[in-house]
């Protein structure tokens, strides 16, 4: 972006011509976004490291990984990590229910009862009835709980 002072020297540098084009200084228009006016920055973004310090997960974390994170502070589990309690083994009558807001989620096996067999991982999909481990015969289905059509990624 040249500023007033280059613009004048560069005006000055010019040939004194009859079809010379005049130069403005360049400017450029301010976005006026509510991020740029308010005082704290949105909770999504975190307030990044003080000059001359390392920061902190915490502090340069964005998006999903800070909402991850202060769920982790309030002790909540925001993305249902935990391990799937299953009090039976999963039929082709009656599977075992894994509860998800995406239409397709990762299920890790490793046997019934539990740990008999190395983890086995398939995937459940809102695609199809069933996911079978090919160790055991446990049958997984997906409980999808999102909206269908919903949100895609391209």
């Amino acid at each position: 972006m040249l500023g007033l002072r280059a613009a004048r020297s560069l005006r000055s540098a010019l040939p004194k011509t009859k079809n010379a084009v005049a130069l403005r200084p360049a400017t450029r228009a301010i976005a006026s976004s509510s991020r740029l006016r308010s005082e704290k920055p949105p909770a999504i973004y975190g307030e990044g490291a003080k000059p001359g310090e390392v920061p902190t997960d915490f502090q340069q974390a964005t998006g999903l990984e800070r909402l991850q994170l202060l769920g982790q502070m309030e002790g909540v589990d925001v993305f249902n990590t935990g391990p799937l309690i299953m009090s039976k083994a999963g039929t082709l009558e009656d599977p075992t229910l894994v509860p998800s807001y995406s239409e397709e989620r990762i299920v890790g096996c490793n046997g019934w009862p539990s740990e008999t067999h190395d983890m086995v991982w398939l995937t459940a999909s809102n695609h199809r009835e069933n996911s079978r481990c090919p160790e055991c015969g446990n049958v997984f289905k997906l409980q999808f709980l999102g909206e269908a059509g919903g949100h895609h990624h391209h």
